[in-house]
């Protein structure tokens, strides 16, 4: 591993340690924001550019996010899975008015009300987190840990993807009324939407990788709940020591990939936020919501059933038994 890449893990460490070590000291949940990891990954870790979005607007977004979230659970009357559909329907209105692909909002957005937050700690959280990552980028460049990008710009948002985001809004409504209906909540986990938006709207190479996500998503929640049940609720170790277990894993994973996937970073983290009473179903669920969202984006969004069988299978091998076979391939020939 080269000495930047050491650096950059270390920082992301320290940022991680500092979020959970201020919120276990201050006995203040709402200070452990998941999605602060996905932050760190597509902001430091990652040498390119994960999010088409100006520094300022991702402070600006997710702090919009945030307060939209806690307003949310404090004033509206309506019902909790119409909250849901209100908190990622604001999340993808901004996206579009802001021409922005910083899809993590989602997640700043939709937490608060998933976990019926309402305390001002939380956005203010959010806000100083962001603006921590985003400082910390500009540090990383200026000192050439991490390479300079240029900033992006995006034209107009077309009626297309108006149409797209709605759609997504739809389907979204339908699997949290399933998930809320048969009391498996851990379905419709934020980072679970954010993963169903980025295969949708992003362009990334992991788009063609489902089966590769969705074994980082699987992996990262069965990390994040093992830690956490069997580190803190029955060792009782401090949740500092079951942050670092779980950000150490996950990079170590990332570095044996060779592959990044910033949402599964902030699943990870969300069974510190959980109570411990139905948090050993939350890799099941999560793997089931996993399953389901890729699944519609592939077949929806994608049209992958229009694809060849060669393309098919392709993709639905993980990057690991692929390059594995290559290998096997090259020494044979």
């Amino acid at each position: 591993m080269e000495a930047k890449m050491r650096i950059k893990y270390l920082v992301s460490l320290v940022m991680i340690l500092i979020m959970v070590g201020l919120a276990e000291w201050t006995g203040e949940k709402e200070i452990l924001f998941p999605e602060m990891t996905a932050l760190i990954i597509g902001l430091l870790i990652v040498d390119k550019r994960v999010w088409n979005v100006k520094r300022w607007q991702i402070i600006l977004l997710m702090s919009l996010g945030a307060v939209a979230g806690i307003c949310l659970v404090r004033y509206s009357p309506l019902h909790y899975v119409v909250n849901l559909c209100v908190a990622f329907a604001f999340a993808g209105a901004c996206l579009l008015i802001s021409r922005t692909t910083l899809i993590p909002l989602i997640s700043a957005c939709v937490l608060p009300v998933l976990l019926h937050t309402e305390s001002i700690i939380y956005p203010i959280a959010v806000f100083s987190m962001s603006t921590l990552a985003v400082v910390v980028q500009i540090i990383m460049e200026k000192c050439e840990i991490r390479s300079r990008l240029p900033e992006k710009t995006s034209g107009k948002s077309s009626k297309k993807e108006v149409f797209r985001w709605f759609f997504l809004l739809c389907l979204v409504g339908l699997i949290s009324m399933f998930a809320v209906s048969t009391d498996y909540p851990y379905m419709i986990l934020p980072p679970l939407m954010v993963t169903f938006a980025e295969m949708v709207n992003s362009k990334a190479g992991f788009r063609n990788r489902p089966t590769q996500v969705f074994l980082f998503l699987t992996t990262a929640a069965t990390l994040g709940t093992v830690f956490q049940l069997v580190g803190y609720h029955y060792l009782h170790l401090p949740e500092t020591l079951i942050a670092l277990c779980i950000a150490v894993s996950l990079f170590l994973i990332f570095e044996w990939t060779g592959k990044y996937f910033a949402p599964a970073g902030a699943l990870a983290f969300i069974p510190m936020l959980l109570p411990e009473e139905g948090l050993a179903w939350l890799p099941l669920q999560a793997s089931m919501g996993a399953a389901l969202f890729i699944t519609l984006a592939m077949v929806i969004f994608q049209k992958c059933y229009l694809w060849n069988r060669a393309q098919i299978i392709y993709c639905a091998t993980p990057t690991l038994l692929r390059e594995y076979m290559d290998r096997r391939k090259r020494k044979q020939s």
